[in-house]
């Protein structure tokens, strides 16, 4: 059993979860994700890890509330306990450069969370450290003050101008590409804007990361939900990656398989709100 040490709202759908899990906080490394369980003998889902304590056994898991685990997620209270949670799982972080010296990593939703801890250890690492994080409004844009605290700069474009500039991350990352000399991008959040970042570094040739973490399901590459073709090879996101080389990605087929599921997810909804 895995108790819950603190949780909190970070916007109205959105929350962070601190969890005691020892042997994963041991061994987990950015990129990582998690299997988690409300119910013993219920649904497991795949969350990515957000952060990690060594020293005190926690994970920290972040969320949106879109479907029946997460729902049932958001109803546990700290001192509660989880039954299932399994990790770490995946590929640690990778990319498509060794050692970059410039980066810039790009953040949309709850995408935001798995990028923090690759941007700091980057970082640690010696590299010089951007990041364009983005969202509908300010208050949808999770964990400002922990970025600014670790990178070298942190810019905002929100949909409304409440938060940066008023547009897309991709018009923060246009102006700054054109400025900036860097050797490695990170776009982690929706297919649609992963897919967006691509098409605007592929043609100037910077190499781009992207992580398909919002593809996976049982986290085992058993139920072949996750599986694409990167470079026209059959890949499992969960086994595989989560990261990849975002100029090897089909995003269109990872589009298409992505939407397999959305009237289950439905009907999951609706099973919550009885």
């Amino acid at each position: 059993m895995y108790k819950i040490i603190s949780k909190k709202p970070l916007s109205e759908l959105v929350e962070l979860m601190v969890i005691e899990a020892p042997n994963v906080a041991r061994a987990c490394q950015p990129g990582q994700f998690v299997m988690v369980g409300v119910e013993e003998d219920g649904e497991r889902i795949p969350l990515t890890i957000q952060d990690y304590d060594r020293e005190k056994s926690t994970i920290n898991i972040i969320y949106q509330v879109v479907g029946y685990t997460t729902a049932k997620l958001q109803q546990k209270q700290v001192g509660e306990y989880l039954p299932v949670f399994l990790g770490p799982l995946g590929v640690p972080a990778h990319y498509p450069v060794d050692k970059p010296k410039r980066v810039v990593g790009i953040g949309g939703g709850v995408g935001i969370a798995p990028l923090f801890p690759q941007m700091r250890k980057l970082k640690e690492e010696g590299a010089i450290v951007d990041v364009i994080l983005g969202g509908r409004s300010a208050d949808l844009v999770i964990l400002k003050e922990e970025f600014e605290a670790v990178v070298d700069n942190v810019f905002y474009a929100t949909n409304d101008g409440s938060l940066g500039i008023q547009g897309l991350v991709t018009d923060v990352l246009t102006d700054k590409l054109s400025k900036e000399g860097y050797d490695l991008v990170v776009a982690i959040g929706p297919v649609v804007m992963m897919r967006a970042v691509v098409n605007v570094t592929k043609p100037l040739n910077v190499p781009t990361g992207v992580s398909l973490n919002p593809l996976m399901i049982d986290g085992t590459g058993m139920c072949g939900g996750c599986r694409v073709s990167i470079d026209g090879k059959t890949k499992f996101a969960c086994v595989d990656g989560p990261d990849f080389d975002g100029f090897k990605v089909d995003f269109d087929e990872v589009l298409r398989r992505q939407s397999f599921y959305k009237d289950d997810e439905h009907l999951c909804r609706l099973k919550v709100a009885k």
